[in-house]
């Protein structure tokens, strides 16, 4: 266990808070997290979220001896360079290691904006963004092919990248009126994998969670 102070300036409902406290979990790191309050629900962000963070003012940040980390695809990269001698997350080979970085880059850039489509819209605009959600998850599982995770036989830096956002698939079917399974079955077996193990089960909310966040912003915006 690490006798550092680490300390993650989080949101519970956030895939990207998720990934940085899996990855912890997965060196067997403990940390503290410190729940913010993103929407001004009840006054607003924290004076060390601001300070940590000060260019986008967003989580997670990551508080390593104080010192501050920000992007979570960056925090889980240096938690696998800071802790590296249990449960690699990046592979061996430099080849394995740029095309991991490919599909994170990919997953940052294509997953939670294009879900976020559905949820924010409806018509003819929400078909669309269905569309291209559901395209996005087969190249996924085009990625993942035969193997029971996205490092092969091993869970590593993709799985933690991707499966956070499998807790926000069931408020995207439920708004867009269709189910990731029937589309892609085996991104849909690697998502129970995923869930089987204590260091993801441990920090994902549930999906009934997300469904409640979502159907009470769509709500908010007129869309219900």
């Amino acid at each position: 266990m690490s006798k550092d102070e680490i300390i993650i300036l989080d949101c519970i409902l956030s895939p990207f808070c998720i990934r940085v406290k899996i990855a912890l979990n997965e060196k067997g790191v403990s940390y503290e997290s410190k729940e913010e309050d993103l929407f001004g629900w009840k006054g607003g962000k924290s004076e060390l979220l601001l300070k940590s963070n000060p260019i986008h003012k967003k989580v997670p940040v990551l508080l390593h001896n104080g010192n501050p980390l920000n992007e979570s695809s960056n925090i889980v990269t240096y938690i696998d360079e800071t802790w590296p001698s249990s449960s690699p997350l990046l592979p061996s080979s430099p080849y394995e290691r740029a095309r991991a970085r490919f599909w994170i880059d990919y997953i940052d850039k294509k997953v939670f904006e294009t879900g976020g489509k559905i949820w924010r819209s409806n018509g003819d605009e929400q078909e669309a963004a269905k569309k291209e959600f559901i395209e996005i998850l087969k190249q996924l599982e085009e990625a993942l092919g035969d193997n029971d995770f996205f490092g092969g036989e091993r869970f590593g830096i993709v799985d933690v990248i991707a499966i956070p956002f499998s807790c926000w698939f069931y408020a995207f079917e439920k708004v867009g009126g269709f189910k990731v399974e029937e589309h892609c079955p085996k991104l849909s077996n690697w998502e129970k994998r995923c869930l089987l193990k204590e260091s993801v089960a441990s920090v994902i909310p549930s999906p009934d969670m997300v469904y409640g966040f979502v159907s009470s912003m769509r709500k908010k915006l007129g869309l219900e």
